[in-house]
């Protein structure tokens, strides 16, 4: 009989639509870091490649990122394809990630790394602290921009972070970072549980944790802006606007069902 596969220290789910271009140099840049990361496990888990688990959820692409995930998984074991068939959304596409996932801990990370890969040690560090999610910012620190975004897009995203703080009563200064970790366990709830499928889907589950005691922390990340985002500053604005509508509207609702066990 062969011994029981253990579960991954780390899972990273990586949702991509259409990113033929981007998708290889990321999993490079992943797969560079693991192998020659030396941190003491004082300071944050010892996870290697043979710790790690990374998800490429499909998001129902048109161009060639279904295949480069398949010759990469047959490369590297620890890479697999999850595929939403269609095209669903980012927050599905996270969501479908979160549960297919197997390790102690799971981070979302956007497909172009506007966040380095070597930023997760301050989101491990938080973890290590005792919270339960850590989620990159770039609004707390400002000066780890390399590469800014257009200033209507700033503007946007202040804008969006101001209504989101009123409407849903979150503290964070930046939920729209792609970059997220969570202990999987305590954490599952909130995926389950989670309505939104395009781009509002941050406060929505940030929402659900905060409503189950889930511990967050938020830490400022480096970041550089890729031109190439799929992100459209006024369509998507107008619908982000909306999810926030919606969060309240479900809670008061009652359609988030609240469940103890958060630990």
């Amino acid at each position: 009989m062969n011994a029981p596969v253990s579960a991954p220290e780390l899972s990273i789910i990586i949702p991509a639509y259409n990113e033929e271009g981007r998708l290889a140099r990321t999993l490079l840049r992943i797969r560079e870091y693991f192998a020659g990361r030396r941190v003491p496990p004082a300071v944050a888990p010892e996870i290697g490649l043979d710790q790690l688990e990374i998800l490429i959820v499909d998001d129902g692409s048109k161009d060639g990122t279904a295949r480069i995930a398949e010759e990469w998984a047959r490369e590297m074991p620890c890479v697999r394809l999850v595929s939403n068939r269609e095209n669903r959304g980012k927050g599905y596409s996270v969501r479908h990630g979160m549960l297919e996932a197997r390790g102690r801990l799971a981070l979302f990370t956007d497909a172009d790394l506007s966040s380095p890969i070597q930023e997760i040690e301050k989101l491990l560090a938080a973890i290590a602290a005792g919270y339960d999610i850590a989620i990159g910012s770039r609004a707390l620190d400002r000066s780890l921009i390399s590469i800014h975004q257009a200033r209507h897009r700033e503007l946007a995203g202040i804008v969006f972070n101001g209504l989101m703080r009123v409407i849903t009563g979150l503290p964070f200064h930046d939920t729209q970072c792609g970059f997220k970790i969570f202990r999987r366990e305590p954490s599952r709830i909130i995926f389950e549980e989670q309505r939104i499928e395009r781009f509002g889907f941050d406060p929505e589950i940030l929402y659900l944790a905060k409503s189950h005691g889930l511990r967050i922390a938020e830490v400022p990340v480096r970041w550089a802006h890729d031109p190439a985002t799929k992100v459209h500053v006024l369509r998507d604005s107008v619908m982000m606007f909306c999810d926030l509508l919606l969060i309240r509207w479900s809670w008061l609702l009652g359609r988030y069902p609240k469940k103890s066990g958060a630990q």
